[in-house]
């Protein structure tokens, strides 16, 4: 959302060289179009399009996504239910993108979503639709530094399994949950440091992170396949595309169906959805892209489209990997492994030669979940300028080379509190990070919603564009993003037990009623700025 003007000196290059000038006549255009908008932009533009596009690729992630929610995808319904929900949902993803790099284009500013959804919902119903976003967003994004922190962790300890080490990794045992708790601690700190770079270092960060999930996909590719061919064997084309089996917990005791088989094919969807979410992340840090309205908007849609694609290939290619039926106790259903997956590159690369591709997807990961904090920290700081949060006035300072440093403080405060319930029990820490994915939906549902309606007839012309498709694609969106909301706040086994309860809908609710009574209690005149003043009804 904008603030009222500040004096802030503006952004631009020093530099008296052509390529300085040149940087600045971009930064003085990205200024002018904000300007238009009453914003006045605070954080420094050091970030290129290609930048902005590794942002969102990185924070995507899409061979990790694929491999933390394989298992799942294809135990609801078999291969043949995950690799068309993927379908899917590569699909209509790649639509909800393109309706949100149109406002990407048209309000390139930090806080992006919720930026635009105060926007889009017009004079009538902006501070709602804000404060919504708001926390939806900032619950989603703050979760997912600590659940991918913790993530990291089950790769590390896998090996003890695939090794058959004397110490026990089971999350029931507290000794082992408190060591689980040290580490995830240890890496969340280590992601919060890279976050102290400078935004002009930071680039680094974006590119290296783009490389490491490129080797990734590529060892995937070339090295999985021919050492699964070397060892157990592939699978057959029929099992991967037409394979359909129903899990046993699905029946009752006369063994009758308690769950719909149309259903058990919705819950793939649960799996192929997750992998798509976070289309956002590029349009965070566009009030640090140079050429903001283009570049951003670029990087959203298209990070979208290729994470969506070699994520889809990865599906199909795991799929064909999967160890035959009599190996996936001790591989991809090891119950005793943290990270099913390792033991599966244990037996189809070897014992000692998966340790240099689980090592790689280690240090992946955590320039992952440091580019997720950059995300999370720039929304944030968008929100608390605006004093939607608790100590807001402290949370949107800016440090001197334009970084939001106290906003990545809270969110590193928020995600070690959150990895602090790992200690009690880990179905604590599920319960805690189970509304992470849920929001974002609901955020992509919402924004579309009020650009169909066309709640805001002032809303500023986008300067990408997908011309006749826009209407189409937005109804498309909307039907899209509420089906995987319904699906990812349902139960997901059955019969449901306080262990497999899913609490995302337990968390969406609250955070919800959060926001609600900000709505309520936050003042509208401290609220309002410039740009919605204009437009007051009240």
């Amino acid at each position: 959302m904008p603030h009222a003007a500040t004096d802030v000196s503006r952004p631009c290059s020093s530099s008296s060289s052509s390529k300085g000038n040149k940087e600045e006549v971009i930064i003085d255009e990205d200024v002018k179009l904000l300007k238009e908008l009453n914003y006045e932009p605070i954080l420094h533009r050091q970030f290129d399009w290609f930048d902005n596009f590794c942002a969102q690729f990185a924070a995507l992630d899409n061979i990790n996504t694929v491999r933390m929610t394989f298992t799942m995808g294809v135990h609801f319904a078999g291969p043949a239910a995950y690799w068309i929900a993927f379908l899917v949902s590569s699909v209509f993803a790649s639509m909800t993108a393109a309706t949100l790099a149109e406002v990407c284009s048209a309000l390139p500013a930090a806080g992006s979503v919720y930026f635009w959804a105060a926007k889009a919902a017009g004079p009538k119903f902006g501070m709602l639709a804000a404060f919504l976003v708001a926390w939806w967003s900032a619950t989603g994004w703050t979760t997912f530094a600590a659940s991918n922190s913790q993530a990291i962790t089950g790769y590390i300890f896998a090996e003890v399994n695939v090794f058959g080490g004397s110490y026990k990794t089971d999350v029931n045992d507290v000794h082992f949950r408190a060591v689980q708790w040290i580490v995830a601690e240890a890496l969340l700190l280590i992601c919060i440091i890279l976050n102290q770079l400078s935004p002009k270092n930071y680039r680094w960060v974006f590119r290296i992170a783009f490389f490491f999930i490129i080797v990734d996909v590529l060892l995937n590719f070339i090295w999985l396949p021919i050492s699964v061919s070397r060892s157990y064997g592939f699978r057959d084309a029929k099992f991967v595309f037409t394979a359909i089996r129903y899990p046993a917990e699905y029946l009752d005791a006369a063994k009758q169906h308690i769950v719909p088989h149309a259903w058990k094919w919705c819950l793939a969807y649960f799996a192929s959805t997750g992998v798509l979410c976070g289309i956002d992340a590029s349009g965070h840090v566009a009030e640090e892209t140079r050429h903001a309205s283009k570049s951003a908007a670029h990087g959203l849609f298209w990070s979208t489209v290729s994470t969506a694609v070699l994520a889809f290939g990865c599906v199909i290619m795991f799929l064909f990997c999967i160890p035959p039926d009599d190996m996936l106790e001790q591989t991809l259903y090891n119950e005793s492994s943290t990270q099913p997956f390792v033991n599966m590159y244990a037996l189809a690369l070897g014992r000692k030669a998966h340790v240099f591709m689980n090592v790689w997807i280690i240090i992946e990961m955590i320039f992952n979940t440091s580019i997720g904090i950059v995300a999370s920290s720039r929304l944030v700081f968008a929100i608390a300028r605006d004093g939607v949060l608790p100590f807001s006035g402290w949370i949107s300072k800016v440090s001197k080379d334009g970084l939001p440093r106290n906003a990545i403080t809270a969110i590193y405060i928020i995600a070690s509190l959150i990895l602090c319930s790992i200690l009690p029990s880990n179905m604590a820490f599920s319960s805690l990070i189970s509304g992470g994915v849920t929001p974002g939906f609901a955020i992509y549902a919402l924004i579309n919603i009020c650009r169909l309606l066309n709640l805001n007839p002032e809303m500023p012309a986008a300067r990408w564009s997908v011309g006749i498709f826009s209407k189409p694609f937005q109804f498309c969106a909307i039907i899209y993003n509420i089906f995987a909301f319904a699906i990812n706040v349902s139960p997901y086994a059955y019969p449901v037990t306080g262990k497999n309860f899913n609490y995302s809908c337990v968390i969406f609710g609250s955070v919800t009623i959060f926001a609600f009574l900000c709505w309520i209690f936050v003042p509208r005149d401290k609220w309002l700025t410039a740009v919605f003043e204009r437009m007051r009804t009240v």
